[in-house]
Order: structure tokens, then sequence, then C-alpha cells
């Protein structure tokens, strides 16, 4: 049997996040082999770590690279704030994005399947890829990007695509999308049953107030108008002011955006 150390069962649990009895138990099971050890260790972590696909994991880091041409833009999820401060999860996003920027989603996913593996052992939280997606822009369109950072992490990120719009107004709506977090692009866009729910809501609400039967269909018409243009892009008054975005980019027109943030 091989002579385990107790330098040999702090540098497996520094590496993997498991407690000291664990990472004894996995060298002397491995005969000292700490990548088999770790392996080990990792396959114990991954059948806790399914049970734990249920827990709300609201915070994260997201991260864009790119230029005007194509830019990539991914958010991953996890827990708490304390770990998606940590270096080691900060770098692996980092990591993530250059590799779905050079190679595409699913062939950087697989080739750091490993990582996230070791993330989900060392942190012990529901860790999940959220976003992962990489915008080019079509022929003579234009792509602005926009990233708001804290405590050295990235909290929300926008990838704007346009077509006829200067840069500095294409930059003034990526900053306006990550700050109002606009549903849709466009009317068209908002989900039919949403519409009709939040028609049917506002149409009891209506009724509540005593207004008359006939003015009803008026009343709702225009509140629903209202709760519209607070969730469709186009309609926003850009950072909040009178003009809308629509407006504000006259003859041009966003082809898309994509935004990804943490938190609520």
């Amino acid at each position: 049997m091989a002579d385990i150390s107790a330098k040999d069962v702090k540098a497996l649990r520094d590496e993997t996040g498991a407690g000291m009895m664990d990472a004894k138990k996995a060298l002397v099971a491995a005969d000292g082999d700490m990548e088999a050890a770790k392996q080990a260790l990792r396959e114990k972590g991954l059948a806790k770590a399914s049970g734990r696909g249920d827990r709300e994991n609201m915070e994260g880091v997201v991260a864009v690279v790119g230029d005007s041409t194509k830019a990539t833009i991914v958010h991953v999820k996890c827990e708490t704030d304390f770990s998606a401060k940590s270096d080691g999860f900060v770098g692996f996003v980092n990591t993530l994005a250059d590799s779905v920027h050079a190679n595409g989603a699913d062939a950087a996913k697989a080739a750091l399947e490993t990582e996230l593996e070791d993330l989900k052992l060392l942190l012990k939280e529901n860790i999940e890829i959220a976003v992962a997606e990489v915008i080019e822009a079509g022929d003579g369109n234009t792509l602005d990007t926009y990233v708001h950072m804290q405590e050295g992490r990235g909290k929300n990120a926008v990838v704007i695509e346009g077509s006829g719009i200067d840069a500095e107004t294409l930059h003034q709506v990526a900053l306006h999308i990550a700050f109002a977090k606009p549903m849709c692009l466009t009317r068209d866009d908002v989900p039919a049953d949403e519409v009709e729910a939040e028609r049917a809501s506002l149409l009891e609400i209506t009724k509540a107030e005593g207004k008359p039967e006939q003015a009803w269909d008026k009343i709702v018409d225009g509140r629903l108008s209202a709760w519209l243009g607070e969730r469709v892009l186009l309609d926003q008054g850009l950072h909040g002011d009178k003009v809308t975005v629509g407006a504000t980019i006259g003859d041009g027109t966003i082809v898309r955006f994509v935004q990804a943030f943490t938190g609520a």
C-alpha cells in the first residue's frame, strides 16, 4: 500500500474541495494515485450534485468577447455571490467565453466538461451554463457590446446587432438594454399567451374599479398598450426619456439583441 502523507491529502483537498477524511479515503483506495483519487472524488461529488439541480442559482458571471462583426456572450449560474466572485469561477467563465468564440458552443462545452465538473465538486453548488451564444453580424450590419462589471466580474451583458445605425447610437441602445431589461424587440415578439393573460387580469381590475361597462375595452386596450411599452425595446423611452428607442434609431433597424444578467 502506498504511503499517504498529510501533504498529499491536503493537496487533494485543496484541489477538489473535498473533506479531509474523504480525500484521505480516496487516496488510500487509489493506492496514492492523485489523478485516480481526484476522479473518484469527482464522481462522488457529481452524484451529490445531481440532487442540487432544483436549488435556486440566481448568482453567477457573464462575459462577452468579440468585435463589431462577431461576438460571443456566455452566462454561467451558481448559487452564491461568494462562489461567483471566486477566481476559479470567474476564470472558468472567461475561458468558456474564449472557447465558445473560437470553437462554437457545443465544442466548447465538450472540451470544458471536466473543468465544469471540477468546479461543481469544489464549490458544491448548482452550477450550469445558462447562455453560450455566438452572434455574427449580417452583411452590412454592426454589432455592439456592453458588460457591466462589479467587483471584478461581469454582472450584466448585452450584444446587439443593428443596421443603418451609427456606432454611438447603437452603443446607447446597448446601455439602455442593460438596465431596462426589455423582454422583446417588438410587440409581435411578446408571447400571445402572456398578452392574453395580462389582458384578462387588466379586465378584472377595470371591472373592480367600477368603470362603466361600455368603456372596458378602451380602458383595457390602453393599459395593455402601456404594459407592452414597458417590455418592448422599441417602445421603451431611451434611458427613461420620452423619446422611444424606435424613434431614436430613425430609419435604422435593430436586428436582434441578446442579454444575460445575474441576480434579480
